[in-house]
């Protein structure tokens, strides 16, 4: 499909013969979901088109790894949805932009096929959620409003005008674990397979996520090496905090112990690693999260829960410092630390079990 034609500052790539061939392609250093983003559109479009390096260089552009991936995987939705519709992503105006909300609240998510060919997909799943209908909507607008930035003539971004879907920031749909389930979760974890070093890095894997209030993102592209000592303290030190700061996490003695007898020795490559030595991804520790919690008997979800669950016992304890649990969780606003409280306080404290109570009295005294 032939892209538009736009008079762009980005040049990636120059002339043949301008340089030396020793000169690298500056997409060597774009990182890993730019890189990708890119691929897949160049595969849709080929290498002549703008979108691609305009595009890849948008999401290296991001200052953290996992605004970087979430952008990634939204804009792929949105150019699915132009590409179907026979118009190139940077040509689409503002009817199809709003036409691409509307189709985001109707259409199913692609599942994998059972039994089907390897990566066999269908749009069979459930509807896309608030979220995810956010993110893919932001994600488009932030790409026209980078192209406006990086052009030589203004871009008019056709998501402006387009309404986002509305998002209560005291509502998640992820199940909370009580303190009492966290246990039985890590007790689990810590028993669950036959294989010794499996067991070790499940373990420690969800002590450090949930005593540090780690995003899994964070703690899977950490490295040994990151590991050390401050004030008699064991730390991690953390360089991709969401947002893009850097920050040194006291590490607890049970999930420091946890993490030692994991590591048993090794004192170089990532902290946490397939057999082979290369990184964790997240997929497999979703899968990871999934089949503890069904051998737990809990509810499953996956290891975003486990910051959240952290910060809710922890305001929850007694004489707890909002402000210092708001650090702990690095949280630039306080407003975001209380709102795990204000969830817990919405179940917890609801008229309706009294309501309840009197009623089951009422119908216990009238034979009911």
């Amino acid at each position: 499909m032939p892209g538009p034609k736009v008079a762009s500052a980005l040049v990636l790539v120059p002339p043949a013969g301008e340089l030396s061939t020793g000169v690298r392609d500056p997409r060597s250093l774009w990182p890993e979901h730019a890189r990708k983003l890119y691929a897949h559109l160049v595969d849709m479009y080929g290498e002549g088109d703008v979108l691609p390096p305009l595009a890849g260089a948008w999401i290296a552009n991001q200052r953290s790894d996992n605004t970087r991936r979430a952008y990634a995987r939204g804009f792929r939705v949105f150019e699915e949805f132009a590409r179907e519709h026979g118009t190139h992503p940077m040509a689409v105006k503002f009817a199809l932009a709003d036409a691409f909300r509307l189709w985001l609240e109707q259409t199913p998510t692609w599942v994998r096929v059972k039994g089907g060919a390897r990566n066999e997909m269908t749009r069979t799943g459930p509807l896309y959620s608030d979220a995810s209908r956010a993110n893919a909507l932001s994600a488009a607008s932030s790409f026209f409003s980078y192209w406006d930035k990086v052009s030589d003539a203004g871009v008019k971004n056709p998501f402006d005008a387009v309404q986002r879907p509305t998002m209560d920031p005291d509502y998640s749909p992820t199940p909370g674990y009580t303190e009492a389930e966290w246990a039985k979760l890590v007790a689990t974890a810590r028993d669950h397979h036959r294989i010794a070093a499996y067991r070790k890095r499940a373990y420690a894997l969800l002590l450090m996520l949930y005593t540090l209030a780690l995003r899994i993102d964070s703690l899977l592209n950490a490295r040994v090496e990151d590991l050390g000592e401050d004030q008699g303290h064991r730390v991690l030190h953390l360089e991709k905090m969401k947002g893009g700061g850097r920050r040194k996490k006291p590490i607890p003695p049970v999930a420091w112990n946890a993490l030692q007898d994991y590591l048993d020795g090794r004192t170089t490559g990532w902290l946490f690693c397939t057999a082979s030595g290369a990184q964790l991804d997240e997929p497999a520790v979703w899968r990871l999260c999934g089949a503890l919690a069904r051998r737990a008997g809990l509810p499953e979800r996956g290891p975003h829960g486990a910051k959240g669950d952290g910060i809710t016992h922890a305001l929850a304890k007694p004489n707890a410092r909002p402000d210092k649990v708001q650090r702990w969780a690095d949280h630039k606003d306080s407003r975001t630390t209380q709102r795990y409280n204000a969830r817990k306080e919405l179940l917890d404290d609801s008229p309706g079990y009294g309501l309840g109570a009197d009623v089951a009295g009422a119908l216990a005294a009238d034979g009911g």
